[in-house]
């Protein structure tokens, strides 16, 4: 008798599961496969806001990818002292739909790095490329801002260059824009530390969800208020 009431409630738990996943998400057009680079000095609310999005997101649909790229499978330290494994490298060149690179004292080294350079330039058409606060810089050093419109953190310590006014150093063509969240199309960005909460939402409307979906993934993270809030704050010209 243990044994069949195992069973039932296995049974009943996974009715649920594909009731609660098929309630709140249909068939997307774009498999949902997030990739989100990390490396030395990376900034910790920039990579884990996004990926926090992502994660709550696949307990509605458990088809939803997220994960961690480096640049070796070593444990990466980012800022404070947070160490991450990644799961994949840039040798493996893992299929993504879409992929974030985050800000950090790191971006400063990053930027001279040839291997993700290469791997940027050479990510196919059809994959999003975004970034959040100064990973946008790591986006102009591989030419994908050329004359577009793009953002990044708008602020700056005493005597410190600002970031977006930073990036021009990188692409003299950019059009800097102090915009939450830049869509211009295949390039996203988003500006300022905690936008890679905006940029978490923003990638699942770019991935079919509808709003339904994804005010029910804001309300579980108690975010509603803050998501109606900053949802305006975008520059869409796609």
């Amino acid at each position: 008798m243990k044994k069949l009431s195992l069973y039932v409630v296995v049974f009943a738990m996974c009715l649920f599961h594909q009731f609660s996943s098929g309630l709140y998400a249909e068939e997307k057009p774009i498999p949902v496969r997030v990739g989100i680079y990390v490396f030395e000095g990376a900034e910790v609310v920039d990579f884990t806001a996004p990926y926090g999005v992502l994660a709550v997101a696949r307990r509605l649909d458990p088809s939803i990818e997220v994960f961690l790229v480096a640049d070796t499978m070593r444990t990466v330290t980012a800022q404070a002292g947070l160490m991450v494994l990644p799961k994949y490298s840039l040798n493996d060149k893992p299929n993504m739909s879409a992929f974030i690179i985050p800000g950090g004292i790191g971006t400063r080294t990053e930027v001279f790095n040839q291997r993700l350079i290469d791997f940027v330039k050479a990510l196919p058409k059809e994959t999003l490329v975004t970034s959040v606060c100064t990973g946008s810089w790591i986006l102009a050093q591989a030419g994908l801002l050329d004359n577009l419109p793009a953002t990044s953190r708008k602020e700056a310590g005493p005597n410190e260059m600002v970031p977006l006014e930073r990036l021009k150093l990188f692409c003299p063509t950019v059009k800097p824009n102090t915009a939450r969240v830049v869509d211009v199309g295949r390039i996203i960005t988003a500006g300022g530390i905690a936008s890679g909460m905006e940029l978490g939402f923003y990638l699942l409307e770019r991935h079919g969800y509808d709003e339904k979906f994804i005010s029910e993934v804001a309300r579980i993270m108690e975010y509603n208020k803050a998501r109606e809030l900053f949802k305006a704050d975008r520059y869409i010209d796609k």
